[in-house]
């Protein structure tokens, strides 16, 4: 009880931060507008119209208060991982309209490695009890492929997060119950995610520059898409490549591994 009570109350205290940061703002034209018309200012996209409303609202802000949006967007990026709540591809996505495509990529790789360590110190303080006693079968399953990849522990870490069989809010979690060591965690997130934020943000960049449906479909933004989508495939083909010969992966406990992500 104690772990939870505890657990609830850092959710708490960054539930009410992120709320005073996301709604005392310095005045802004844009948001001054938004407010007057008694419409939210802020919020976090569960859509693309949403996203895209969201996005052109920073974008207005940002030139005057630049660091502000910087501080806003990390502090909500790490909400949503540390506390491992879906929905950072929608904020990957407007990184990339916002920064543009190399900051922006930079920015997620390291708020996607910082927030899930954030994830496995409060799984490891508050939630070792909670994770066992919900996901018993899981827990142990993903227990036995650690240890048998423990010779190669952080390229099998790699191959978990290129390859998701099993979901990453649940290898956050779980994590600090499989005795993965932090370093190795916080590595192999910041190197094994870099191919879905390279896509995500690239998106987001190329979405931002568009004005109409109809440029979405011309030739040069097809080409844009098909080339990030080809990049994105080299480290997870090297990584394929490296398990096949040096991983314990067997096609039951995959197709295991995928059925228990199904169920999620």
């Amino acid at each position: 009880m104690r772990p939870l009570l505890g657990l609830l109350l850092v959710f708490a205290g960054c539930t009410f931060a992120l709320y005073l940061l996301s709604t005392r703002l310095p005045r802004g034209r844009r948001l001054g507008s938004t407010e007057e018309a008694g419409g939210r200012s802020l919020w976090f996209p569960s859509d693309l119209a949403e996203l895209r409303e969201l996005s052109e609202v920073l974008q207005d802000y940002r030139k005057e208060h630049q660091a502000y949006v910087f501080l806003l967007f990390c502090s909500a990026y790490l909400y949503k991982q540390g506390f491992a709540i879906p929905g950072s591809s929608f904020l990957n996505v407007l990184a990339g309209a916002l920064f543009g495509p190399w900051l922006g990529l930079l920015l997620c790789c390291v708020l996607t490695s910082v927030g899930a360590t954030c994830c496995y110190l409060l799984s490891s303080i508050f939630g070792k009890q909670l994770v066992v006693s919900y996901f018993p079968d899981k827990v142990a399953l993903l227990q036995r492929k650690v240890e048998e990849n423990r010779n190669s522990l952080f390229f099998f870490l790699l191959f978990l997060r290129l390859f998701p069989m099993t979901p990453n809010w649940f290898l956050n979690l779980s994590a600090p119950i499989l005795n993965i060591p932090i370093v190795q965690f916080f590595f192999s997130v910041l190197i094994g995610l870099i191919p879905y934020n390279f896509i995500c943000v690239q998106t987001g960049s190329i979405l931002s520059t568009l004005t109409s449906l109809d440029a979405l479909f011309s030739w040069d933004t097809v080409f844009k898409l098909l080339a990030i989508a080809m990049v994105a495939l080299i480290p997870g083909t090297l990584i394929k490549k490296f398990s096949q010969k040096h991983l314990q992966l067997n096609e039951t406990s995959t197709a295991n591994h995928i059925h228990s992500r199904k169920d999620t």
